[in-house]
């Protein structure tokens, strides 16, 4: 079972850099930052416990809106859209403004689409280029922001919400330093097979796109259409402008065996009733490192593995009375290479999960057995994770964690168990003729002896 350790109020606004003693305020600012409150939880008996009011509550998730998401800046990338069976189906370059007024009282959020460029040599700019702004599609303040966002420390979550076509829409988002990932699962609609569509209430809801977003912070330049821009990040970017630690980089090879590690730091957690918790995790242990299990852990789960270090899990379907897990584990730094400047580094790993409960049935007052409409999705729960690598995992080899990345799991116990079930003593003196099998030879059977699974391939 995973360590979990809870943390002070005093840890929880120190530090800045992710670390086991790291606060879950982490932030690596980039422009001049904007006056806002400082952060705390309350400590009730030496643990951080839920903001006491309404009031505190949308204050606590204000002040984490503006610090890791809400910045000076535009956050732009491709928004590549992948359809159910995970192929890439369209990609958009565009930003996203989320721009804090002068007193930091509210935040204008905007959509700049490039519809047009030439590129120049410049690596990170387009020569010449046409932006469309669109409409404003909110304006957030303290009181607003809850409606939809729920933030945990670097994560947040946007949704469950129905959008205008019927299907829900949760939107996660991890930040780190000048970087974040967001990915937007949608869930539409479905019925039994041999069920008419549209003849009764819909029995599910089917993941049918999911949009993935990796984003550079870019400066802001609201009021130029034409021109130059910088666009999202890129691999010549990052060749000729290596990211300084504390930064992500999206272009790097990252091996599936290196998500398995010894893993610690901090973890925020949020519950309708348990409210805002923090938690210093000592040792991540195997059965809490879904990010180690890329294809989920059941066959509901659908999962996709990218480039740079992303992984993403979603139920395949939602009914109702069953909440789904929504997640997004990245892995922004890897361990520095000595002789460079990241020499020393840690790699570092971010999770975000979200539990979405749907289709919970409205029933009449008048009637138990008629049903009157549906309850909107709610968010069940929200946990984001902050970890470095502390070490390699103990009696693992190099094989072995690749072969748990691609789904199996070793295990020592389980082997030697098998092998002494499976594999009867063989006397010195038997023969030939005691065998009820073919005969093979002595190297063959001694391989035979030492893993029983090198029968199966004769």
């Amino acid at each position: 079972m995973t360590s979990f350790r809870c943390i002070t109020s005093t840890a929880l606004v120190l530090g800045s850099s992710i670390a086991i003693c790291n606060a879950f305020l982490t932030s690596q600012p980039l422009h001049q930052p904007i006056a806002r409150h400082t952060t705390n939880l309350h400590v009730s008996n030496g643990s951080p416990d839920a903001p006491k009011t309404d009031v505190e509550d949308k204050q606590l998730q204000w002040d984490l809106f503006t610090r890791h998401q809400a910045l000076d800046g535009e956050w732009w990338g491709n928004w590549d859209t992948y359809d159910y069976m995970g192929d890439r189906v369209g990609s958009t370059v565009a930003g996203v403004s989320l721009k804090p007024d002068s007193d930091g009282t509210s935040v204008e959020h905007k959509h700049r689409i490039l519809s047009a460029s030439t590129q120049s040599d410049c690596n990170t700019c387009f020569s010449s280029s046409e932006v469309t702004t669109m409409p404003t599609i909110a304006t957030y303040t303290p009181e607003s922001l809850g409606r939809r966002h729920r933030c945990a420390a670097v994560g947040m979550v946007v949704g469950p919400s129905l959008v205008k076509s019927g299907a829900m829409s949760t939107e996660l988002a991890l930040r780190h330093g000048n970087g974040r990932v967001r990915v937007t699962f949608q869930h539409a609609p479905v019925w039994e097979r041999g069920v008419e569509p549209g003849s009764c209430p819909p029995q599910g809801l089917k993941l049918f796109r999911t949009v993935v977003s990796k984003e550079r912070l870019r400066d802001s330049n609201d009021e130029a259409i034409e021109g130059t821009i910088q666009g999202p990040p890129s691999a010549n970017e990052e060749k000729d402008s290596p990211p300084l630690p504390g930064n992500p980089r999206f272009f790097r090879p990252v091996p599936p065996f290196d998500w398995h590690a010894k893993w610690a730091g901090t973890s925020w957690t949020w519950g309708p009733q348990t409210g805002d918790r923090g938690w210093a995790v000592e040792e991540l242990e195997d059965a809490d490192a879904w990010h180690g299990r890329p294809t989920g852990d059941t066959s509901g789960v659908w999962s996709l593995r990218l480039p740079g270090g992303v992984l993403i899990q979603c139920p395949r379907v939602i009914v109702s009375g069953m909440p789904g897990i929504c997640r997004l584990a990245w892995m922004p730094e890897s361990e520095g290479k000595e002789g460079t400047v990241e020499d020393g580094n840690k790699a570092k790993l971010l999770r975000v999960e979200a539990s979405v409960s749907a289709l919970e049935p409205i029933i009449s007052d008048d009637d138990d057995d008629m049903m009157v409409g549906f309850y909107p999705p709610i968010l069940s729960s929200l946990r984001t994770d902050m970890m470095e690598k502390v070490g390699e995992l103990e009696g693992a080899t190099l094989q072995e964690r690749e072969q748990a990345a691609d789904g199996y799991v070793f295990s020592q116990n389980e082997e030697a168990e098998t092998k002494e079930a499976t594999s009867p003593k063989m006397d010195v003196g038997s023969t030939s003729s005691q065998r009820t099998s073919a005969p093979i030879d002595e190297k063959l059977e001694q391989k035979i002896a030492d893993d029983p699974r090198n029968a199966l391939d004769f």
